[in-house]
């Protein structure tokens, strides 16, 4: 039998390049106009995907104020192994002087960075007299409802302040400002010692400058299941599973394959999911297997490529400007296009 050979890239298709919806713009507009209130912006990422999930529409409309950038998910990206620490590191780097934290709604030690950052921040300056208000923001699904429910857990032992759940677009509208901190009695202090947090529908950039980038977005729940076929991200799943290891799923595929079909068919058989007649319903198969990996339970990895100057600066790049009208993104990308088959 030949050896396997997995795919060295993915193959380039025609995705749907834009995710910015009516309540996205909205909650823009209304962060914009709170922002004379806010002290300091939290903007989460998805720590699967340190560059795709940055959305440049932030620094553009919300750039004036304090930001600390916190990497979620880090559970489900890292295996908390010296590789992992070191492309953290890379990271940070990357973004200085602004403040990076990576964590997870699990990790009490990652939590507790970030109230210490932010109950730092609140006692930094005596002009906040009845307490800081901190807006967290970041793209659809990245987990700012559960951070902000995590670290109201950590700090207040307090339930649930904002819905959560496995879709994007469950926070639709600006939510009232919930406290994280409050100062230790017989402080003194007051409400200048108290933090509130702000929580935010997710805002997705106004287009995505390259298809495989949305089948990261997509992978990662950043995007509704629906708006691209389930079949394809499985198959841009499969693709990275096979890099790293085709072990990640043998326990639906035994053997290694490129073939997206045989993995769904198994799968499909293996759990009963089938349509009138018998027939795999592929469709219900591909979201179990996307779901398992974002559940961490096929492997935990970065969908990203951290290892190069050159691949953050060209992806920087890439975004610069993004952030400004959707004709002026899609002009952008056009002229990038132009300019590459020019050979400049």
């Amino acid at each position: 039998m030949a050896a396997f050979i997995p795919r060295a890239s993915f193959p380039s298709l025609s995705v749907p390049r834009s995710y910015f919806l009516g309540h996205h713009a909205a909650g823009l507009t209304r962060m914009k106009s709170l922002l004379s209130s806010i002290d300091l912006v939290i903007e989460c990422r998805d720590y699967r995907l340190p560059l795709t999930s940055r959305n440049p529409l932030f620094e553009s409309s919300l750039g004036e104020r304090p930001r600390l950038i916190v990497y979620t998910q880090q559970d489900r990206g890292s295996n908390y192994t010296a590789q992992d620490t070191a492309r953290e590191g890379i990271v940070s780097k990357w973004y200085a002087p602004t403040p990076v934290l990576f964590t997870s709604s699990t990790s009490k030690k990652g939590l507790q960075a970030i109230l210490s950052f932010c109950r730092n921040h609140a006692n930094s300056s005596s002009s906040h007299l009845f307490g800081t208000r901190v807006l967290i923001v970041g793209m659809p699904n990245v987990g700012k409802s559960t951070l902000l429910n995590s670290l109201r857990k950590v700090s207040l032992n307090r339930g649930k302040a904002s819905r959560t759940g496995n879709q994007p677009g469950i926070t639709r509208k600006i939510e009232s400002a919930v406290k994280i901190i409050e100062p230790p009695r017989g402080s003194g202090q007051g409400e200048a010692g108290t933090v509130y947090v702000v929580d935010t529908p997710g805002v997705f950039t106004h287009y995505i400058p390259d298809a495989e980038s949305m089948l990261k977005l997509c992978l990662c729940g950043s995007v509704k299941d629906t708006i691209v076929p389930p079949e394809t991200v499985a198959d841009y799943l499969l693709y990275h599973l096979n890099l790293h290891s085709p072990a990640l799923y043998a326990a639906y595929h035994p053997q290694p394959t490129n073939d997206i079909a045989a993995v769904l068919k198994a799968l499909a058989l293996k759990q009963g999911r089938l349509k009138k007649g018998g027939e795999p319903d592929y469709e219900a198969a591909a979201l179990q297997f996307i779901q398992r990996w974002r559940w961490g339970e096929m492997g935990r990895f970065v969908l990203d490529d951290v290892s190069s100057e050159h691949g953050f600066r060209q992806r920087e790049d890439m975004l610069e400007g993004m952030g400004g009208s959707m004709s002026a993104a899609r002009r952008q990308i056009r002229d990038a296009r132009k300019a590459a088959a020019k050979g400049l």
